[in-house]
This record gives structure tokens, sequence and C-alpha cells, in this order.
């Protein structure tokens, strides 16, 4: 790793707290931190900072206690001084109205505290879905050198024989007790055995997508996204993480803009497509790659899922799980299998460039999780983007989890206006559905929701789950789980909140859906769209979007296909 010349304070004299008097801040600060028992040899050494992002509320997050101590022995060992401090922790099921609107919260706390206090690198602790992206979008704004470690994925749980994974075994159980096909008693265990170790989801869910993500952008040691949260293998990752830092702390570098380039969300964008990752981490790559002054083009994303085959047998796109994939090779020997369309110049934290990376990844004989591009598991990526009069900024779905006969289809629409309404409404035994129609909600965007909350894949009209209707088109301006499956159009832009064309469709108007060309189309004249248009009314403005986090939220959220990230947050001035 190269050296850096010193361009400031390092360890405990950097950013010093303004007192008007730059010796007493730093004698001040001493005396403080000399109240924990340190020694001026400990306090004389580079410091690295630790995210702690355990909480009670957060199971994923159930191993960070131990991934600590981990990445602490690693740091002492290279003779660097851990620091651990505390951010936001947000978990997917437990964050109301939305784990998506903490987001930025949470990447706003994770900068401000790295900037804030004296560290000269930082190792950030994350995973359940949104964490990993918050940090890396503060990562990405401080600039200051870090490491990613990813808690790791659960283990799977066991039911009856059956294998089973959280989240995409949750939706698909909780699917047929709406059908009336699997009982209360037995719905009642599965909830006990879906999620049975500290970890984050076992399929490829965004928190796994986006563990793939990290180390395909360099930010990560390899195997970081896929050893199991509970395997022995995952402490030694930290410790190894902290022994990184601690060396990145003493070089000064790289900084995540050396690393995250260009060339290497292009990189991430590839593999996207190839684990036929989460619809989430499209936003994600988007709000972290804006925060550096890269433009994710989502034509551009959709030209690689072309050329790009899935390759990965995991739920909900396949059969297997986390495990299986980390024992098959992980995401190095994934992108071994990719590697003609990767950059494989781009650099990593480790100093490694991808290409060595790849020329390492562990042959495993005989596995069959990670296929190749002669044997895919879908011929061409997770993904495709869809542009028409519905979604003018673009749409997205994950064509590898849909049902290939509803791929082309033209329908009639059955408008829900809300989350409210499609609750009110949609398992009401008179609602004038069939199963050929095209369901659509609308007003559950980064503003009209609020938070785009992962309502996209709202369930079947229970009377027609009943009748054994198991999937259906249903076009939305949220987001979708990336345990999720189905044929589910997400991510309208511009959202309906803000006068959208998803704001004018009418229960009874016709949609096309035409996947393989790309198009997403309302049949109504142009002149009656301009007509409706006139007479759109914004919705009511939701309650306290006229103060604090939530009112900052409501004013400065971007749409989906900018990240829905807050407009004033876009590249730091170096």
């Amino acid at each position: 790793m190269p050296s850096r010349k010193k361009n400031g304070p390092t360890g405990l004299r950097q950013g010093l707290a303004t007192y008007g008097d730059a010796g007493f801040s730093l004698f001040l600060r001493k005396a403080f931190i000399k109240a924990g028992g340190y020694s001026d040899d400990a306090l004389d050494r580079p410091i690295v900072g630790i995210t702690n992002t355990a909480s009670d509320y957060n199971p994923c997050h159930g191993n960070v206690p131990d991934l600590i101590e981990a990445v602490k022995r690693g740091v002492m060992l290279a003779g660097a001084l851990p620091m651990v401090f505390p951010t936001v922790s947000i978990h997917e099921s437990f964050s109301h109205p939305t784990s998506m609107f903490l987001r930025n919260l949470m990447a706003m706390d994770t900068e401000e505290m790295i900037r804030a206090q004296p560290m000269d690198s930082v190792v950030l602790i994350g995973g359940c879905d949104k964490t990993l992206p918050a940090q890396l979008m503060a990562a990405a704004s401080v600039d200051r050198p870090a490491v990613v470690l990813p808690v790791g994925p659960m283990l799977v749980g066991h039911f009856k024989g059956e294998v089973l994974g959280a989240c995409t075994d949750c939706r698909r159980l909780w699917g047929q007790y709406r059908a009336g096909t699997f009982s209360a008693a037995d719905i009642e265990r599965v909830s006990e055995r879906l999620a049975p170790t500290k970890g984050t989801c076992m399929v490829m869910g965004t928190a796994s997508t986006m563990g793939c993500i990290v180390e395909t952008l360099g930010m990560a040691l390899p195997g970081s996204g896929s050893t199991p949260a509970t395997h022995s293998d995952r402490l030694r990752l930290a410790e190894q993480s902290g022994r990184l830092a601690a060396e990145m702390a003493k070089q000064q570098g790289p900084r995540p803009s050396e690393i995250m380039t260009e060339a290497a969300f292009r990189n991430a964008l590839t593999v996207l497509q190839a684990i036929g990752g989460s619809t989430n981490a499209l936003v994600h790559l988007t709000a972290i790659a804006r925060r550096l002054g890269v433009a994710i083009e989502l034509e551009a994303f959709d030209a690689i899922g072309r050329k790009v085959p899935v390759l990965v047998d995991l739920k909900p796109s396949g059969d297997h799980y986390m495990e299986h994939f980390h024992w098959a090779g992980g995401n190095s020997r994934l992108m071994r299998e990719v590697r003609v369309h990767l950059d494989e110049s781009c650099r990593t934290v480790a100093g490694r460039t991808l290409k060595e990376v790849i020329d390492a990844a562990e042959i495993v004989p005989g596995q069959t999780v990670i296929r190749t591009p002669q044997n895919p598991i879908k011929p061409t990526g997770g993904m495709a983007v869809l542009r028409g009069n519905l979604a003018p900024r673009g749409a997205v779905i994950k064509h590898a989890a849909a049902t290939p006969a509803l791929l082309t289809h033209t329908g009639r629409a059955v408008v829900f206006d809300s989350l409210q309404d499609l609750a009110a409404r949609g398992d009401d035994p008179d609602l004038d559905v069939k199963a050929d129609d095209i369901l659509v909600l609308r007003n559950a965007g980064p503003k009209g929701a609020p938070g785009m909350p992962e309502a996209g894949s709202f369930p079947i009209p229970m009377k027609l789950a009943r009748a054994g209707v198991k999937d259906m088109i249903r076009i939305s301006d949220a987001r979708m789980s990336g345990t999720a499956f189905g044929t589910i159009v997400l991510h309208v832009a511009p959202e309906s909140a803000v006068g959208g064309p998803l704001a004018l469709v009418r229960t009874g108007d016709r949609i096309t859906l035409d996947v393989p060309n790309r198009k997403l189309e309302l049949l109504v004249s142009e002149a009656e769209l301009e007509k409706r248009r006139k007479a759109w009314l914004a919705p009511p403005a939701h309650a306290g979007s006229d103060r604090g986090y939530t009112g900052l939220f409501h004013k400065t959220v971007l749409q989906a296909d900018e990240g829905v990230d807050f407009d004033f947050l876009g590249p730091a001035k170096r």
C-alpha cells in the first residue's frame, strides 16, 4: 500500500473542539479520555473508529458485539487504537413507516460522527437492508479511509423436512396462509423457524445483495458478503478488517473516492444483474454514486442486463441460500464467471486489484449454486428498466423472479389510491377484480407514503388467492423487498404524489406491460391525460411533515431514479 503525505493532524490531535485555544482543546480532550484509563502510549497511536450498530430492536445485528471485539483485536495487533462509537441502527421490520425513511438519517448520523470524532480510518459494521447503503453513503461523503464489515447472513431454518429462509419463505407461506392452505398453528410454528440465528436474511434479498456489492466495489474483504454470521470465519474476517483499517490509518488511504470509481460502480451493477439481486440495490447504488459525483444511468444498467445472465441459484430467483453460495466460492467465484464484463483493474481496500481477487477465488468441484454463462439460471440479468408514458423517468421490474407468461400482457387497471385504500378494499369480497387485471398502487413513493415502503409486492386480493391465483401484475411507485417474488413493476418515476402519470390512472383503463421491449404504457389518449392532469389535486400533507426530520424528508427527498437521497447531499467538497 503506497504511503501518503500527511495532510493535517492525525490521531487524537485532529478535529479539535473549538475553544479558541488549540493547546487547551487537546489538553482537555486528553484529560477526559484518560478517565477511560488510556495511557499516553495508546493515545499517541493512529485511531481506528468502529461503528456500533447493535440494538435490541435489530436481531440481524445480534453478533455486532462479538464482531467489535474481533475488530478491536485486529486493530491493536497492528499497533493502532480502536475507538467504538454508536450510530443509528435500522432493522427492516422494526422501522415505522419504513426503513428507507430512515436510511438518509443514518447516513447523515454516520457521516457527521466520523467527521466530528478523531479517527484516521473507520470500520463500518452493518447488515440489515438499509444500514450498509447508509454507511457507504456516509463513507463516500466524508472520504476517510474505510473498511466495510457486513454482519453476515443467518443460517437456514427447517420445518417438516423443508428448508426455510427469511424472508422469501415468509412471503410464500404467508400467502398460503391467506389462501387458506396453511394452518394457523403451522404459521405460528414457522415464525420460530424462519430466522433461526443472528444475521441478515439468507436469501438474495437486499442485505445479501449489498454484501456482494461491497465486495465488488472493493470496500470489503473477499468473503465478507457471504460468510455466515455465526461462523468463526466471520470473526476472523472482523479481525482482518481491523488490521487492514489500522494500516489504512497509518497510510491515510486508500480513501473511498479512490476505490468507488465510475468503473467500480459499473462492476457493481454487473454483479447485481448476475446475482439476481434486490431492486433496492439499484436505488442505493444511485444514492452512493451521487455522493461521489457519479451518475448511474438506467439505460446503461438495462444494457448490462441484456448481456449478463443470472448465474446464482438462490431464492427468490432460484432454490438455494447464502450459506450454499458461500461454500460454492461466494462473490469472488461469481465474478470469475462474469469477469469478461468487469473492469479488473479496479482497486480494493486490501491493496489488491479486482483481478487478483478473482484469480484467488476458490474453485469448488461439483458445486451447482454458481452457474456458468453456458448454463445460467436466467438467460439475461435479474432486472429490466421500463419506459413509457406511465413511467417517463423509468420503472424497474425484477423479471428473474416474475411469472414468464405475464411479462407481455395487456389488462384492465384496478387502482388503489394509497396504502390505506389497499388495506381497506384489497380483501373485500365485493372488489371488482379478475386474475388478468393489473393492480395499481399509487401514493406509495418517496414523498407519498412517505419513505417509499416495500409495499410493491402487495398481496393478491384474498378472493383471488383463495381461488388459486398466485401472481398478478402489480405496478406502483413503491419498492419491493429483495426477498419477494412476482410480476411486480416498481420505482415508477416520477411518483404519483408529485403529479407523475401514475396519479392519472383510473380503474378500467388499459395498461400494457411489455418487458422484452421494455415498455410500460397507459392506453389512454394524451388529450384525456391532459384533462386529468389539470383536474389532479396533490394528496394532503402527512401528519408531522411540517417539522423535524419528517419535514426535512418531505421538503428535500429526491425521486427513485435519483437514489431517494436528499437534494442537498450531493458531492462533498474535498
